[in-house]
Parts: C-alpha cells; sequence; structure tokens
C-alpha cells in the first residue's frame, strides 16, 4: 500500500479495540467540560502506535499535517511520532538539515496553535523531540512566548521543550519558565512545572532545586510543590511542603 495518509489510517484501525477507546475517553477526561472534552478515540494503544508511524516514518510532511488535522487522537499521535523521528534525523551532526528542521518545528507549532496537540500525552510525546531539540543550540525566546499564551498547551509545550535542556546540563530555562508560570494553577501545569524541577533536581543538581524551592517554594501551588519535591529526602520534602 503507498504511503498517504489514508493508508496510515487503515493500519491504525487495523489494531483498534472498542474496550481501549472507552477506556482511554474515559483516561483522557473527553466529557464534557473535561480539559480533552470531544477528543475521539478508536482505542490504539501507544506502543501499536509507535509501530505504525514508524512503518510511515517516510511519510510526505503535507500528509502528516493531515493527519495533525484529524479528530483522531491515535492519528494526531502518530503524526506526532513522525515528527519526532524527522527531526531526529534532520538534526544528527554529520547530515545536518536545518531547513528539514526548521519545516518540521514550523508544522508542529501550527499543529500546537491550531489547537491540534490538545492533550498531555501529545504534548509530552513531541514537545522535547521538536521544539527542544530545534532550540538547544538557539535562542528560546520562543519558549517565553509560549509560556505567554492563554492556551493550557501552549504552555506545556514551552515547559516539556525544556526537557531537552535539562537532559543538557542547562536547567536555565526551566526554571525561568516555571518563575513565571507560578500563578496559573491549572492542574497540567502545576504537574508539568513540579515535573521539570523535580527532573533538574535529578538530572542536573539537586542543589539547583532546592535552591529554587527556598526562593519560591511558599508561592507555589501545591501541586507542582509536591511533584517538585519528591525525591528529596522526607524530612527536608515535608519542610518544604509545610510552607504551603
Amino acid at each position: 500500500m503507498p504511503a498517504s495518509a489514508d493508508a496510515l489510517r487503515a493500519a491504525l484501525r487495523a489494531h483498534a479495540d472498542p474496550r481501549d477507546a472507552d477506556g482511554a475517553r474515559r483516561f483522557f477526561k473527553t466529557g464534557p467540560g473535561e480539559y480533552g472534552e470531544g477528543d475521539v478515540f478508536i482505542g490504539v494503544r501507544v506502543p501499536a502506535t509507535r509501530k505504525v508511524a514508524e512503518r510511515f516514518a517516510a511519510l510526505p510532511l503535507d500528509q502528516v499535517d493531515e493527519l495533525l488535522a484529524s479528530p483522531v487522537h491515535e492519528e494526531r499521535l502518530a503524526a506526532l511520532f513522525i515528527l519526532n523521528r524527522r527531526s531526529e534525523l534532520a538534526a544528527r551532526p554529520r547530515t545536518r538539515d536545518e531547513e528539514t528542521q526548521r519545516t518540521i518545528v514550523e508544522l508542529y507549532l501550527r499543529a500546537v496553535r491550531g489547537g491540534r496537540v490538545n492533550n498531555w500525552d501529545l504534548v509530552d510525546a513531541s514537545a522535547e523531540y521538536i521544539v527542544g531539540r530545534w532550540l538547544l543550540d538557539r535562542p528560546r525566546d520562543l519558549l517565553i512566548e509560549l509560556a505567554a499564551a492563554d492556551s493550557l498547551w501552549e504552555r506545556r509545550v514551552a515547559l516539556l521543550s525544556t526537557f531537552a535542556f535539562i537532559k543538557a546540563g542547562d536547567p536555565s530555562t526551566t526554571l525561568e519558565l516555571v518563575e513565571r508560570l507560578l500563578p496559573d494553577r491549572r492542574d497540567l501545569l502545576q504537574k508539568a512545572s513540579g515535573w521539570m524541577l523535580r527532573e533538574v533536581g535529578k538530572r542536573v543538581d539537586r542543589a539547583v532545586l532546592t535552591g529554587f524551592l527556598d526562593r519560591h517554594a511558599a508561592a507555589m501551588g501545591r501541586t507542582a510543590l509536591s511533584y517538585a519535591t519528591e525525591h528529596l529526602d522526607p524530612a527536608e520534602r515535608a519542610g518544604y511542603r509545610a510552607l504551603r
């Protein structure tokens, strides 16, 4: 079957299970007023979605963009896995292709700003691998712009993109964004902020994390503070949490 968006859709549907679709709709909060309201699931599990995306890794980018516009969650996720892979290939030092990488980032940002990367799993599966990878050796004004948006998902993309920097040993942008977003008490932002802070402590320097907490713990939301302090010693963790 030729590589096309329709062929990928057919491949995904071969793995679809209505029981898994029902569970996914509950898990990803698709009910009225919930953060994933109206999202459509066909019941394809993530490992199967990854395998399908691998088969279609060479799909033309206009076809990937078509999938990102799909109402079906798993189709959008498969499209993001394809973009991750293409971004990785374009960023390899020996075969670096900045034009392709830039095109992928621009396509991705259109999808984010257009409300098509619109659940936490979609953001978490893509932001660091597309935007974070692109900005590793570039100015990071884009992330300040995303963090200033009202959109929950744009803000989460900003935070999760910094995971690439944390893994490279640079926590500076993470700390800046978390500080900017301290007043945002939305649960999925709280969790993302606390998660990234925790990773700073685990992967970069515990003292950097505790220094941030010394300055800001009293102003943090309970959820963010709980996530950020998970791997601290019990007494130290209790001390910071008592500040709330």
